[in-house]
């Protein structure tokens, strides 16, 4: 009598080395990974009574004490543009829309800051927000 002896079964291929290197893919994207852009200046915002209602966000007009002002990567008058085009082209889908952020240093005169306001505002910006920091 011939007995046919059982086929051996492919070994089964470990899953471990493909999920290594996956946390490693995972590891190195967090670590090199820019989660927000860095202030264009050190800005030192007013100090607020109340917990601050607005939060800062990508989109923010950088005003220093000194004068300088930065939005993304424009600087001088061409931020001024470039915040404004942002706030109308956020404004047109959602009627009013979300205000133009503004991160002014506490430093900064009021008058220079006004000034900053009546440029916005020829320019077509209806709202504004400052960004103060909390007691």
């Amino acid at each position: 009598m011939r007995l046919d002896l059982p086929q051996p079964k492919p070994p089964v291929e470990s899953v471990t080395p493909m999920i290594n290197v996956v946390f490693l893919l995972l590891i190195f994207f967090l670590m090199t990974a820019t989660i927000a852009p860095p202030a264009p200046f050190e800005v030192e915002p007013p100090q607020a009574e109340a917990e601050p209602a607005s939060t800062e966000t990508p989109d923010t007009l950088h005003l220093a004490a000194d004068g300088r002002m930065a939005f993304g990567e424009a600087r001088g008058e061409a931020a001024l543009d470039a915040a404004a085009d942002a706030s109308l082209g956020a404004n047109l889908g959602a009627g009013q829309g979300a205000p133009l952020a503004l991160r002014a240093d506490a430093g900064m005169e009021a008058a220079a800051l006004a000034r900053v306001l009546s440029r916005l505002g020829e320019r077509g910006v209806t709202r504004a927000d400052i960004v103060v920091s909390g007691r």
